[in-house]
């Protein structure tokens, strides 16, 4: 399963996605691997990714298992199961 985080650095909201994803290392001992969007259009037009941040849980064929999406970022907990 890969886990993606797609957001834009100098943002409003950058600091907490940064905090968030920080924290989710410290409590889980895993990297989240995060994306800009302006360097991954591609990855951003198969997943119709409109909105940042967001949260991707992908499995190895390519299949949305879970997502989320906006300024409200999930408990550290919902998305470290897809982490496993």
């Amino acid at each position: 399963m890969r886990v993606v985080c797609i957001f834009r650095e100098n943002q409003d909201y950058s600091r907490s996605v940064n905090e968030w994803l920080e924290n989710f290392y410290r409590r889980t001992g895993k990297r989240i691997e995060t994306m800009d969007p302006d360097q991954n259009i591609n990855f951003c037009e198969t997943y119709d990714i409109v909105e940042y941040p967001t949260i991707l849980a992908i499995d190895n064929n390519g299949e949305v298992h879970a997502s989320w999406r906006g300024r409200d970022l999930p408990l550290i907990n919902e998305v470290s199961y897809y982490t496993i």
